[in-house]
């Protein structure tokens, strides 16, 4: 007993108590397009890129493909490229996932007072893991954790797609996960929404041009929100998920 207590003392206080006011030391988070002009025909930042997530002219760089892999950083000649450790990248349109000079910042989540009024005491997700790798699936079971206790705002992980509100789907979709996401979806009572988590659900990338991905059922069910991230800290879902439904911290 004493030793239990001992444990908890020098651990000290683990959840974080305002998500939207953390600061997560190390993370990589929001990239950042300095004002330095790129150097004359240069492309290492294209070339290094493993997701083809950088445009030039001018250059800007879309989230929804990005792996935060910061590879592109250590290549620029004119230090045009960098991150920062800010992890509120979470969007409701998947346009606003790009970042530039001209648009530095991802636009704020719009709160739906439709998904307010009716997910903003509860809101029960299922999630579904359509071809991952696991790190997003990891870092959705951390949300329940003591660090993170997305709980305390009504919201939980259900084991059952008809105690399910929503849809959390990790993974690119393989095609033989296609019949089972689909099967999920349609358990689930409505109202309901989905959820994009990571890269390659939001994009597919890197694997949008494989022959074992079949996205179609995103095509036909837009996400309410992107969580962009290889894979995305808890931080950013717990956050992207308090602004769609309004939910203060």
């Amino acid at each position: 007993m004493l030793k239990s207590i001992a444990v908890r003392v020098s651990q000290g206080t683990q959840y974080i108590k305002d998500p939207r006011q953390a600061k997560p030391a190390g993370f990589r988070g929001k990239p950042v397009i300095g004002n330095a002009a790129c150097e004359s025909a240069c492309t290492a930042c294209l070339a290094a890129c493993p997701t083809a997530a950088i445009a030039l002219d001018p250059i800007r760089l879309d989230l929804g493909r990005c792996v935060l892999c910061g590879d592109c950083e250590p290549v620029c000649p004119s230090a045009k490229l960098s991150f920062n450790n800010d992890f509120r990248l979470a969007s409701t349109a998947r346009d606003a996932l790009w970042v530039g000079e001209s648009h530095p910042d991802i636009d704020p989540i719009k709160v739906s007072a439709a998904l307010h009024k009716r997910f903003g005491r509860s809101l029960k997700l299922r999630s579904v893991s359509a071809g991952g790798c696991n790190g997003c699936e990891l870092e959705v079971n951390a949300l329940s954790n003591v660090n993170f206790d997305i709980g305390r705002y009504g919201i939980d992980i259900v084991a059952s797609p008809r105690h399910a509100d929503g849809l959390v789907l990790t993974g690119p979709i393989t095609r033989n996960m296609t019949q089972a996401l689909q099967i999920c979806w349609d358990a689930m009572p409505e109202p309901k929404l989905v959820i994009a988590v990571g890269a390659c659900a939001i994009s597919g990338s890197p694997f949008e041009d494989c022959d074992g991905i079949d996205r179609s059922f995103l095509e036909r069910f837009k996400p309410a929100l992107y969580i962009p991230g290889c894979p995305p800290h808890p931080l950013t879902f717990v956050c992207g998920v308090l602004d769609l439904l309004g939910i203060p911290s």
